[in-house]
């Protein structure tokens, strides 16, 4: 059985966490990390369709939005860790969507 004084203390915990602590940033915090978790959920309905692996351009969208949105939040609280892993990634990312553009671009016939 558990005891009362550790479901109280959970319960401050939750209170002090998701009520006094919330605000803007933790609500774009968790904006950010919904939209990176789309990109995984948009790739694995993409590869369940075809039956295989892919990654659809929507994955680097949404790559992008979110971080973006986490880069913003890790300024904000400071996080000199998460800074430089979400500019690095962003980095990748926009570099990614380049690649698919030009291709695209490049499989457009010549205009006369």
């Amino acid at each position: 059985m558990v005891s009362e004084g550790w479901l109280d203390g959970l319960a401050q915990w939750a209170h002090q966490v998701f009520v006094l602590q919330f605000d803007v940033w933790v609500l774009l915090g968790f904006i950010a990390q919904a939209m990176f978790m789309m990109r995984f959920v948009v790739q694995w309905i993409a590869s369940e369709r075809v039956g295989r692996s892919i990654v659809p351009v929507a994955f680097w969208f949404f790559s992008v939005a979110g971080g973006f949105l986490l880069l913003v939040y890790s300024l904000i609280r400071k996080d000199p860790v998460f800074i430089a892993g979400q500019a690095l990634g962003l980095i990748i990312y926009f570099r990614n969507i380049y690649f698919i553009f030009r291709e695209k671009k490049e499989a457009l016939p010549p205009q006369e």
